[in-house]
């Protein structure tokens, strides 16, 4: 049945209507990330940005080196994130790529909150998602917000041989990742694999990674000490001086000069 011309005139304007709307969608999505850059360069400090490009060792042959720093506090990070919870995996990839170091922190922090709400099939893509990013969480505090919170969470309850596999990586952030994603198991009472990885970990030649396998050493001991000081009887006479220093940090002073004096 032919149709009449008033139903093909109506038909044409739906057509067209779904193109337009369409095209308006793809371009709220780049005005929502237009908007959240807005507010980070608004909230940018010189000040504050020249001495975390010192604290952060951006300097040439530094760990950071390269790193771009606006100069924006974390609380501040976290409330631009909590208003920008909806971006897409396309444009959080286009903060995460930025050399500016707020960009890719702001990115990670909507994968954290994302993830702390969704259900088991969302935490699968955010999980998916982060570790095929992993290379552009590149400086301590990128790892230290995000790895327990996604990578960690996620593997609490499925296969970790990941972990075991970043902790032998040449790359210093991949190593600090597989430490540090096991706080969340910590977290759960479950410390052998934290263990496990500080043992591979224990004659790493960064300083780095010396102060993260001391901080889970000591959380494992803040729950059970007995546990904590069977592997220091073991690991303490060859573990580098900062980590050691890290892992008895809670002890009682006696204890601490024993393990330091030995």
């Amino acid at each position: 049945m032919l149709l009449s011309l008033k139903s093909m005139y109506w038909l044409f304007a739906f057509i067209r209507g779904l193109k337009v709307h369409g095209f308006l969608q793809a371009n709220i999505i780049s005005l929502v990330l237009s908007d959240l850059v807005k507010e980070l360069q608004n909230l940018k400090d010189p000040r504050r940005a020249e001495v975390s490009a010192w604290f952060f060792k951006t300097g040439p042959g530094q760990y950071g080196e390269g790193d771009v720093f606006l100069g924006i506090t974390v609380p501040d990070q976290r409330k631009v994130a909590k208003k920008y919870l909806n971006l897409s995996f396309a444009d959080i990839k286009k903060l995460l790529v930025n050399k500016i170091h707020e960009y890719r922190l702001v990115g990670l922090l909507i994968l954290v909150e994302n993830y702390k709400k969704t259900d088991e099939v969302v935490k699968k893509k955010i999980y998916d998602f982060y570790v095929l990013n992993l290379k552009y969480v590149n400086n301590w505090d990128l790892v230290d917000l995000s790895a327990d919170y996604i990578l960690g969470d996620y593997l609490l309850n499925h296969q970790r041989s990941l972990l075991y596999k970043l902790s032998r990586s040449v790359n210093l952030w991949e190593r600090r990742v597989a430490i540090v994603a096991t706080y969340r198991f910590i977290k759960n009472n479950r410390f052998s694999d934290t263990l496990k990885i500080a043992a591979l970990l224990i004659d790493d030649d960064h300083d780095l990674i010396h102060k993260a396998v001391g901080w889970m050493l000591r959380e494992v001991g803040k729950r059970d000490q007995m546990l904590e000081e069977k592997f220091l009887q073991k690991y303490y006479k060859i573990m580098p001086r900062t980590m050691l220093r890290y892992a008895i940090e809670r002890f009682d002073e006696a204890k601490r000069k024993h393990y330091l004096e030995k």
